[in-house]
C-alpha cells in the first residue's frame, strides 16, 4: 500500500532520519524512575529535581560543585537534549562537564518523554519543547545560589534549535550555544540531507491527517522509531551513527526507547527553530559543529540568520561527525572548552 511505503520513506524527523521508520501500534511503556536524590560524580553533585511547565511535572538533574558556596550566586545553564534523547545522555554529559567549569547546570527530560510528565507519551511537540526551556529558566531563578541575570541556554542537535527559539522570546537567556545544531522542522520538511521534495512533505501531512481521524474514532495511536533498529548502508552516515549511539550499550538508556508518536509529525513540520532570529535573537550565539557533519548546512543557516545577535560564532571541530559530538571525549572536551570560554565571557 502507498501509505505503508510512505511511512517507511519519511525522512529526517527532528534530530534524526526516520528512513527505516516502521510505524506500529504500541502501548505506553512504564517509565524508569530515579530513586536517588543526589549522586556524587567526582567533584560534582547531581541532584534530582522537579519543576512545573504549565501543570506538567518536569524531572531534571541539577549539577553543581560539591564545594559550592550556597551564600553566593553563580551563572547557570539550561541543557536541552535532542529528539529521542533523555537527560542521562548527551545533555547530561555536557551539563556535568560545564558544571566542572563553575556553572550551575540543569539537564531535564522533555515533556511527554523520559521521567517528565505529559500525555500522550512520546509526543515530540516543538512548542512545548520551547516552553520546557522557559520553565527550566523559571526554576533556576528560584534557586538562591543562581544569578538570575546570568542564565544561558545550551542544546544538542534538535535541542539547539529549541534553545535558539526559546532565546528569541525569552531574554532572561543571556547567551545561547548549540552543538551539532539542527532545526527540527527543517529536518523533517527538507529531509536530513535537505533534498526531500515538497510532494513527500504533503504526503506526510496526509498520513498524519488520516491518523488523527483514526485516533479520534477509537484507533490506538501509532508509534515509529527515531533511528534505525539495525545498520542500513543506504542511510545517511548520521543515521547509522545514531543507531550505534542510541541502540547499543554505547549510550542506550532505559527511558530512551526509540519511540515517537506519529501525531508529532505535523507539529514538527510547522515548526521553524530559526524564526525571527534576524530581529529577536539579540543574545550572543555560538554554534559548535563537526567538520564531517552531514547537517552542517543547518548550523550555517542559523549563523547566517543571526543578524541581530551582538556576536555570533561557528566553531568547527576537525574530524568530528554529527554524532561524535554527543559523547566521544576527544571531541566533547573541545566543545566544552569552547563553550565554557563563551559562557564565561558572555554571562
Amino acid at each position: 500500500m502507498k501509505s505503508i511505503k510512505l511511512k517507511k520513506a519519511v525522512l529526517a524527523l527532528l534530530c534524526l532520519t526516520i528512513t527505516t521508520m516502521s510505524f506500529a501500534q504500541s502501548k505506553n511503556d512504564s517509565l524508569t524512575k530515579a530513586k536517588k536524590t543526589q549522586t556524587k560524580l567526582n567533584s560534582i553533585i547531581m541532584e534530582r529535581v522537579t519543576f512545573k511547565n504549565n501543570g506538567v511535572t518536569m524531572v531534571g538533574n541539577l549539577y553543581y560543585h560539591e564545594h559550592m558556596d550556597r551564600t553566593k550566586k553563580y551563572p547557570a545553564i539550561v541543557c536541552t537534549h535532542a529528539a529521542g534523547m533523555v537527560k542521562e545522555q548527551a545533555s547530561g554529559l555536557y551539563a556535568q562537564k560545564l558544571s566542572e567549569q563553575g556553572f550551575i547546570t540543569l539537564a531535564f527530560d522533555a515533556s511527554h518523554q523520559g521521567e517528565s510528565g505529559g500525555e500522550p507519551r512520546f509526543l515530540e511537540a516543538p512548542a512545548e519543547r520551547v516552553e520546557d526551556i522557559k520553565a527550566a529558566v523559571d526554576y533556576l531563578t528560584t534557586l538562591p545560589f543562581v544569578d538570575a541575570d546570568k542564565i544561558g541556554a545550551f542544546g544538542i542537535c534538535a535541542g539547539s534549535g529549541y534553545s535558539i527559539q526559546a532565546a528569541t522570546t525569552d531574554h532572561r537567556i543571556k547567551a545561547v550555544a548549540g552543538t551539532s545544531g539542527t532545526d527540527a522542522g527543517a529536518a523533517i520538511r527538507e529531509g536530513w540531507l535537505g533534498d526531500q521534495p515538497a510532494a513527500v512533505q504533503l504526503q506526510i501531512l496526509d498520513m498524519v491527517s488520516k491518523e488523527r481521524t483514526a485516533v479520534a474514532n477509537g484507533a490506538k495511536p501509532t508509534y515509529g522509531n527515531y533511528v534505525p533498529e539495525a545498520v542500513d548502508l543506504k542511510a545517511p552516515v548520521t543515521m547509522n551513527e545514531a543507531y550505534e549511539y542510541y541502540r547499543t550499550p554505547r549510550c542506550q538508556k532505559p527511558n530512551s526507547q526509540n519511540k515517537v508518536l506519529l501525531l508529532s509529525l505535523d507539529k514538527v513540520m510547522a515548526f521553524d527553530a530559526f524564526k525571527n532570529m534576524e530581529t529577536l535573537l539579540t543574545q550572543p550565539l555560538l554554534m559548535v559543529v563537526g567538520s564531517k557533519s552531514d547537517a552542517m548546512y543547518l548550523t550555517d543557516r542559523a549563523i547566517s540568520k543571526a543578524t541581530s545577535s551582538v556576536s555570533k560564532e561557528k566553531f568547527v571541530i576537525e574530524g568530528a561527525t554529527h554524532v561524535d559530538l554527543y559523547d566521544k571525549p576527544q571531541y566533547v572536551d573541545q566543545a566544552v572548552k569552547k563553550m565554557a570560554e563563551f559562557y564565561k565571557a558572555k554571562l
